[in-house]
């Protein structure tokens, strides 16, 4: 089960992901859903059908899990290789 603690281990491939802050201006208010994830990027299927492939350490992002909870994540935490980051231990700071 996705949780807000967990996140960070867990499949990101098929949420709902809105960037709410980038250093590049043009991935902005950009949103729709995760279609893959290699090391470096994010590709989404965004609301108007496009699809549009992101840098994650460029970005924070909200992502809607499951039970309809939004998490913020910088992008920043999700960079490396999915299959990796799965086994990776991470510790979050909440504020």
């Amino acid at each position: 089960m996705i949780t807000p603690f967990n996140i960070l281990r867990h499949e990101l491939i098929g949420l709902h992901v809105r960037i709410l802050n980038a250093s590049n201006p043009t991935y902005k208010g950009l949103s729709g859903v995760i279609t893959d994830e290699t090391q470096k990027t994010l590709t989404i299927l965004t609301n108007e059908g496009k699809t549009k492939r992101i840098i994650k350490d460029q970005v924070v992002m909200e992502l809607t899990l499951p039970s309809k909870t939004k998490v913020r994540v910088e992008g920043k935490l999700l960079k490396g290789r999915p299959y990796e980051r799965v086994k990776k231990k991470q510790r979050i700071r909440y504020l």
